[in-house]
């Protein structure tokens, strides 16, 4: 593993009176698979184009609102002990739209530093703002991430041409999983953007929302492909050509996501997860994983507003859910429903 650095230097204070101080500058904090030099790359993206299982990992609040840090850790602990091959870190699931950029920068380098030669780092640095993307970006490389995620522009819609100039922009600055889902963007990533995109030596591959019946379009094509539907992903893997998932529920269930991706087909245990799954997602993510992590024990119940936890009705059927799998949550000691005036909400943070 690397020696861990903070993420600024500076050099030492001039002795000569009337001096000026050195700017701080940016610090490249090694890992196992990116930043590397410029003939290894090549088989970076290699490896990184052949992960099965990645989950979209939570960021646990203290009751003021700040990370959980120890809570992260134990989280991203139990994904790596799971067979987890990588993180996307501040992704919608980890709310990475209700952090700051500091923030945001802070929990990618943290992960890199703690866990970065033991499984891939996924920074969450899209934006609509291709400015915002690509400083984002250069910055989660700067501190060791191993490739980005990057979301098309969302609320203002840009054309193809703004799309291709707006995705080859970040391809440039390192390893990318594009990523389609236009029920939160309003715009579904054209298929010739795609098959043009695909050509960049940076495209990792996509992770499309839309269902599988896109994912076999663009695996016959040789695009690779995540699912980025919990409850599609095993008919995604083994029927569709998908490599993977980048999976919600994985942060509960990492051992049994693992099983789905890794083994046979296994269409008998998919149908036993459905129903948890779809629990998942009875409001909009992270609501119930939220939820569920405090009922489960293994976060604070604390909120970052818009978000809310779920309702006493879903969370008595989430907690009987989830007592069912209870021996495959890591960390789980028992499941609760909890009281309403349990959960926290945060305002400002």
């Amino acid at each position: 593993m690397a020696t861990q650095m903070s993420l600024f230097s500076r050099t030492r204070a001039p002795t000569c009176p009337g001096a000026r101080r050195a700017r701080p500058s940016a610090v490249r904090v090694q890992a196992t698979l990116l930043p590397l030099p410029a003939s290894e790359t090549r088989s970076t993206v290699d490896r990184l184009k052949k992960l099965r299982l990645i989950t979209a990992i939570k960021t646990p609040y203290l009751a003021n609102g700040k990370f959980d840090l120890p809570a992260y850790d134990a989280l991203v602990s139990h994904q790596i002990e799971n067979g987890v091959e990588g993180l996307i870190v501040g992704g919608t699931t980890g709310e990475g739209h209700l952090m700051s950029w500091d923030e945001h920068v802070m929990l990618i380098a943290h992960t890199v530093n703690a866990f970065g030669d033991k499984i891939a780092v996924i920074g969450n640095t899209g934006s609509n703002s291709t400015r915002e993307a690509l400083h984002a970006t250069e910055q989660g490389f700067a501190v060791g991430m191993h490739a980005s995620l990057q979301i098309n522009p969302y609320y203002g819609k840009t054309s193809k041409a703004g799309l291709l100039n707006h995705f080859n922009a970040v391809l440039n600055e390192g390893p990318a999983v594009v990523y389609n889902v236009p029920g939160r963007t309003g715009q579904d990533i054209p298929d010739d953007v795609v098959m043009e995109i695909c050509q960049h030596s940076n495209f990792l591959g996509m992770k499309e929302c839309t269902g599988n019946a896109r994912i076999k379009n663009y695996t016959s094509k040789g695009v690779n492909c995540w699912s980025g539907n919990d409850d599609e992903a095993h008919d995604a893997r083994h029927s569709n050509g998908a490599v993977g998932v980048i999976s919600v529920t994985s942060n509960v269930i990492p051992g049994l996501m693992h099983k789905l991706m890794h083994g046979s087909p296994d269409p008998q245990l998919n149908a036993d997860l459905k129903e948890l799954m779809g629990w998942m997602f009875c409001e909009p993510n992270p609501i119930a994983l939220n939820t569920a992590l405090a009922m489960c024990g293994l976060a604070r119940p604390v909120f970052r507003l818009p978000y809310v936890p779920l309702s006493r009705a879903q969370r008595e059927k989430g907690a009987a859910l989830l007592s069912k799998v209870q021996e495959h949550i890591p960390g789980c000691k028992s499941v609760r429903v909890m009281e309403d005036h349990e959960f926290i909400l945060v305002g400002r943070h």
